[in-house]
């Protein structure tokens, strides 16, 4: 019997928390009580069968964007489909951009028809932003996430249209191609920014006899990256090898950017940073 998913506020009182298998989401709303009281409702309930209606279509979510056939039909499954499609070009499936994707998704049930100055829903990390003018929204940045810490600072208004993050990396709960410890992603959604910072974060690469790699069916027998090498471990590296590593991630990023995909970026690797497009929102790091 499938379990129901599970909603419960945090010890702050404000934040709601649902869980439901692999999804696990933080959300806020600001607003009028009732409104949010009823935005929190809406969640809840647009939580309820996504789960299944996301497992009814792994085949195709699993498959790259070019041999999609037919497409996906779920409204989730969709956004996905949506958010790959412009980097067709590159190894791509729609299981890029499902955490943001469900972020998206919670977030447009939330607020429909609630008067609410501000909203956002974080699936672990990759978070879908409600703004209305005059608000903005700020955003602890980290660079480890295997010792979090707030290392900067993203600091979203209203009229920068960014209503996604993402962040991606070899150390983050997603498999990578590259050894970025960090790359953050800001963009118009967070399926969007989700799968942006997948692949600039798969950019940031170089060969060196410090990076361990191996196939990541070795590591889960399931994914999508078949028998493609994943990054397992980085050591230490030297000064030219980080610099090559980073300019190819910023080469990537910038052509994003030029295409419109995405507003701004931050790469990291072992305590260096890049960031693109930092006069869209105030983007500070704060690396030592």
């Amino acid at each position: 019997m499938n379990q129901a998913p599970q909603a419960a506020f945090l010890p702050d009182g404000r934040r709601l928390h649902l869980h439901d298998g692999p999804i696990d989401l933080i959300i806020e709303a600001f607003g009028p009580h009732e409104e949010v009281r009823i935005a929190y409702r809406q969640a809840i309930q647009a939580l309820e069968g996504l789960l299944q209606e996301l497992v009814d279509e792994l085949r195709l979510l699993r498959s790259p964007v070019t041999e999609l056939e037919p497409d996906p039909q779920g409204s989730v499954a969709s956004l996905m489909t949506e958010a790959v499609r412009p980097h067709r070009h590159a190894f791509v499936t729609p299981m890029a951009a499902v955490a943001g994707a469900v972020a998206d998704s919670i977030l447009k049930t939330m607020i429909d028809q609630r008067a609410l100055a501000r909203a956002y829903v974080n699936n672990g990390g990759d978070i879908a932003l409600h703004l209305m003018p005059g608000e903005k929204f700020q955003t602890g940045m980290v660079t480890n996430p295997t010792a979090p810490s707030i290392d900067g600072l993203a600091d979203i208004p209203f009229e920068a249209l960014i209503r996604g993050i993402a962040t991606s990396g070899w150390k983050g709960r997603s498999f990578s191609m590259g050894i970025a410890d960090s790359v953050t992603v800001l963009a118009r959604s967070a399926a969007a920014a989700d799968v942006a910072a997948t692949l600039i974060a798969n950019a940031v690469d170089v060969d060196h006899p410090a990076v361990v790699r191996s196939p990541a069916f070795e590591s889960d027998p399931d994914t999508d990256l078949g028998d493609r090498l994943i990054t397992v471990e980085v050591g230490v590296l030297d000064e030219e090898s980080i610099e090559i590593a980073l300019q190819s991630g910023i080469g990537v990023a910038r052509d994003m950017q030029a295409r419109g995909l995405i507003e701004a970026a931050s790469l990291t690797l072992q305590c260096q940073t890049r960031v693109i497009g930092q006069r869209v929102p105030t983007l500070d790091r704060r690396v030592a």
